[in-house]
């Protein structure tokens, strides 16, 4: 595998969509908030007017806006809206930002002793990778999935894998579980995270459940508090 190679970015309508859907959730734009006009919105993100409507069409679809013929579009609060990333905790200190992953590795190996108990078989997918939000590293993460549920595939990863669980495994992560604390940066940490491995950072781990009683995945998860923030809201 190529170190820090990038894999199945989403769509740029969806990237714009999903930032917007962060911005609102983080209070960067608040509710009744009118957004900018379309053609300055389309500039500031690099793209047409045609692709950045239709990434404000699902947010419309979502409850997240309302378009108003001649006056422009008004954020709407909907805690309910879905999102590729509902379950990624971490934002920049400001709020929001766009998570991106650069896959460190791939394996699929035996269960080790101390791993927590996760599905059925003996074995699984494992992938490494550094998370980004809007560019800047601010996590290294280990997920563990179990080898009933599919073996994951590189050449087919997303950078998000609740969405490549949905489209290439067949499953959907229900819920998750969260404990937080911090916790010394593994020996696997890449030079371009910033700190070093053995350092002190962030730390999350993570149990997330499928359409079963078993959780299926276990994740580990380093991030910079310097560089990022866990939020987690609720109501």
């Amino acid at each position: 595998m190529n170190p820090n190679a990038r894999h199945a970015a989403l769509p740029l309508y969806m990237q714009i969509s999903e930032t917007l859907i962060r911005d609102i959730a983080s209070g960067r734009y608040v509710d009744g908030e009118r957004l900018p006009p379309e053609r300055e919105l389309a500039k500031a993100y690099g793209t047409t007017v045609r692709t950045l409507r239709k990434a404000l069409k699902r947010l419309v679809a979502e409850g997240l806006l309302e378009r108003i013929q001649g006056s422009g579009n008004y954020v709407r609060q909907n805690r309910d809206a879905q999102s590729v990333y509902s379950m990624f905790r971490l934002e920049l200190p400001g709020g929001g930002g766009l998570p991106t992953a650069d896959v460190l590795s791939l394996t699929y190996t035996r269960k080790p002793a101390d791993l927590p108990e996760i599905g059925t078989s003996d074995a699984a997918s494992v992938v490494r990778r550094l998370r980004r939000l809007d560019g800047i590293a601010i996590a290294v993460e280990e997920i563990w999935l179990d080898g009933d549920c599919g073996r994951m595939v590189e050449e087919d990863l997303s950078e998000s894998l609740y969405l490549y669980y949905q489209r290439k495994l067949g499953f959907w992560i229900s819920h998750a579980e969260d404990v937080v604390w911090s916790a010394p940066l593994p020996d696997w940490t890449p030079d371009a995270f910033g700190l070093r491995a053995g350092e002190t950072a962030g730390y999350i781990e993570r149990r997330s459940w499928a359409q079963g009683d078993v959780p299926v995945e276990f994740s580990r998860t380093w991030f910079d508090p310097d560089r990022a923030r866990y939020v987690q809201r609720l109501g």
